[in-house]
């Protein structure tokens, strides 16, 4: 079926239209003209002036889910608030699977065939858009740091839906490569759920030109094994680092015979658990709503049942509610909200209230924190969290993680030491990571004046 051009003339949030076209920016000099894909989406909150935005999808990224997805064409337009559509112009791909390997090219989509695509790009724009001549379309360029891909396994959870597994190389600000291995769900595509440092077996790779890149597609007999030593995940390694607020009272613990007790809302592919657990030396209670995931941790990312370790399936939230017959000292919570017509935002706004909050005081001990990964999706979110931690707990501290999206908070049931700033200094249960312990990000602040007028941060700096 034709679609009607006037169908683009007006906006209609949240509305979302895929079709194909033979591709305007072709060489002619092909036999067969190829076909594009296009994708347009309309904010569901729509700007007060309207502005029309596109991406030109990666090459060899066409059936990534950020890209052939409505979840992750969302999440794109969604870091974007000021755009009222956003428009993807892919390769048509053979086929709507994700495919199996990936290897980033030379070079990226030239100005030239921007230039060729935006007379099409203007005729999808909505007539509120020539309010004074023809519109003006801003090319958005996406840019991570994966090099090259290849999918391990793809699964489907009855809580998380589809999921995928990869192993990817990477490439840091420095130009240093390295490997990873991600779990990532189609619900939220653009997010990285969980992921660990795999190492390869003998050697591998090659120099910097593209011809050198290690081909994951290519190299059946490259092998990796998992290094479960170290926590790659920015907000992992702050989140173990909160753990020093109580390092006194846990040392008490350890040199009484007791081994310190930790609950772990939300497992994903395992790492905080299992570095808790061997690294740290806690009893662990893992809990995760989709057993489809733990199978996967298990398999793929080196998750292993021990006595120091137990999972369930189940609830987090509702679970800590309904209460625990033991005490812990430590509670991580890790979990980010499953709905995919939002920001990503973590924790879900179910675990924002005060009975939940109460119930995750009243299952830790005297001297214990509750930890927890924060993605605000607005500054109202996060005051109202602020607001509620303080009206339980006793005291409040923030981490800076160090990026634009994480923040990590520790609440305390008890006040801690006013000596705790020299203990710290000293305890065996300072986690030394340099990425955490530099001047601004790997910070720990007070929160008894953390929101300040008109949202302005302000307290007292101390060194974890």
């Amino acid at each position: 079926m034709a679609l009607d051009p006037v169908t683009f003339e007006t906006l209609v949030p949240s509305r979302y239209i895929t079709f194909t076209l033979p591709d305007p920016s072709a060489s002619p000099h092909l036999h067969s003209t190829p076909l594009l894909r296009v994708a347009v989406l309309d904010s569901p909150i729509q700007p007060t002036t309207p502005r029309v935005a596109a991406i030109l999808v990666p090459t060899n990224r066409e059936t990534d889910w950020i890209f052939s997805t409505e979840p992750g064409h969302l999440q794109l337009l969604l870091t974007s608030p000021q755009t009222s559509r956003l428009i993807l112009l892919g390769d048509l791909p053979s086929s709507p699977y994700p495919t199996p390997s990936f290897t980033r090219p030379c070079s990226a989509h030239s100005t030239d065939r921007q230039h060729e695509l935006t007379p099409l790009l203007i005729a999808l724009s909505p007539r509120s858009c020539f309010a004074k001549g023809l519109p003006k379309i801003l090319f958005f360029n996406y840019e991570d740091d994966v090099v090259s891909s290849v999918i391990v396994d793809r699964r489907t959870g009855p809580i998380v839906g589809e999921l995928l597994v990869e192993d990817v190389e990477i490439e840091g600000d420095d130009g240093v490569r390295q490997f990873r291995r991600r779990l990532r769900f189609k619900r939220m595509p653009n997010f990285i759920q969980s992921q660990i440092r795999i190492l390869p077996n003998g050697n591998g790779g090659g120099g910097d030109d593209c011809s050198g890149r290690l081909d994951f597609g290519g190299s059946v007999g490259v092998g990796f094994r998992l290094d479960t030593g170290v926590l790659v995940h920015p907000y992992l390694e702050p989140m173990v680092t909160g753990v020093s607020l109580i390092g006194s009272y846990l040392d008490e613990q350890i040199r009484g015979g007791l081994r310190p007790k930790a609950l772990c809302l939300g497992v994903g592919g395992g790492a905080l658990i299992e570095f808790l657990s061997e690294k740290l030396g806690f009893e662990v209670v893992g809990v995760e709503a989709d057993e489809v995931v733990l199978r996967v941790a298990k398999q793929h990312f080196g998750l292993k049942d021990s006595e120091s370790m137990r999972l369930c399936v189940c609830d987090g939230i509702a679970m800590m509610v309904s209460g625990f017959d033991t005490k812990f000292d430590v509670i991580m919570v890790d979990l980010d909200s499953s709905d995919a017509r939002t920001v990503i935002s973590a924790p879900p706004l179910e675990f924002v209230t005060e009975p939940v909050l109460r119930a995750a005081s009243s299952v830790l001990r005297e001297q214990g924190i509750l930890v927890i990964n924060v993605i605000p999706p607005s500054q109202s979110f996060y005051e109202v969290l602020i607001r509620e931690l303080r009206e339980v707990f006793n005291e409040l501290y923030e981490i800076n993680v160090g990026n634009t999206d994480n923040f990590v908070l520790v609440a305390t049931v008890s006040p801690i030491e006013p000596a705790i700033n020299e203990f710290i200094r000293s305890s065996s249960w300072k986690f030394d990571h340099r990425t955490v312990m530099n001047p601004e990000p790997g910070r720990c602040r007070r929160s008894e004046e953390l929101m300040g007028k008109n949202g302005g941060v302000k307290g007292m700096w101390f060194p974890i």
